[in-house]
């Protein structure tokens, strides 16, 4: 993977560039003691964090999606976490200097989530990380989300760049299917919310990174 031929990069967001897990375990935790449950520890549900109100509820209550109550669950836990998503997210150490080394090559750079526009936007608006970003397209931007290809096509489209000359970088399997079927490199992040029992050698991924900044090795190499 040349540099030359690389003319974009998009990530995954939680997970990948920013670290949200305590806030979402925070807020599933929050619904619990507010029912004089125990509460659980960050650790519990820091590998379902990726998983949003799926995973969160899953954890806090072993609900599943297709149960009468999670709609209403999943609305309470939307609220809790708008409440306090600001409070203890931060940005992964070594992802502001990838950035920066992203834009200093003149590489544009994006954000592709299945998280919805509800919480990305403010999020992201929030973040001084994202100002440079050329699209930021959430999880109900396109009537698709991840594994998808098409959020990560309408990125493209925004940063006016082929599909086929971007790279993604994300922490779940899903971000992995997506790129490839966008055509795109694809990079796993195995620092993210990657659980015990992932596999990333199965994800047919092009590369894995261990920490942020080992992505512009990939970048430069042959």
């Amino acid at each position: 993977m040349t540099a030359g031929a690389v003319k974009a990069v998009l990530f995954d967001l939680d997970g990948t560039l920013i670290d949200s897990a305590p806030d979402l375990g925070a807020a599933a935790d929050k619904m619990r003691t507010d029912r004089g449950l125990e509460s659980y520890p960050l650790e519990r549900y820091r590998f379902m964090a990726g998983a949003g109100a799926r995973g969160m509820l899953g954890v806090a209550f072993g609900i599943a999606p297709d149960a009468p109550e999670f709609p209403a669950l999943r609305e309470e836990f939307f609220v809790a976490y708008e409440n306090r998503m600001l409070l203890n997210t931060h940005v992964f150490d070594g992802v502001q200097a990838l950035i920066d080394a992203i834009c200093t090559r003149g590489l544009a750079w994006g954000v592709v989530t299945n998280k919805s526009a509800r919480f990305t936007d403010p999020l992201t608006r929030a973040i001084p990380l994202f100002s440079s970003a050329g699209a930021i397209v959430s999880g109900d931007t396109t009537p698709y989300s991840k594994p998808h290809p098409e959020p990560l096509h309408e990125a493209a489209r925004r940063m006016g760049v082929p599909s086929s000359a971007c790279v993604y970088v994300g922490d779940d399997e899903r971000d992995i299917v997506a790129g490839r079927a966008a055509g795109m490199r694809t990079i796993a992040a195995t620092y993210g919310y990657m659980g015990p029992q992932a596999d990333v050698t199965l994800w047919n991924a092009d590369a894995s990174i261990a920490a942020p900044l080992e992505l512009l090795h990939l970048l430069n190499k042959a």
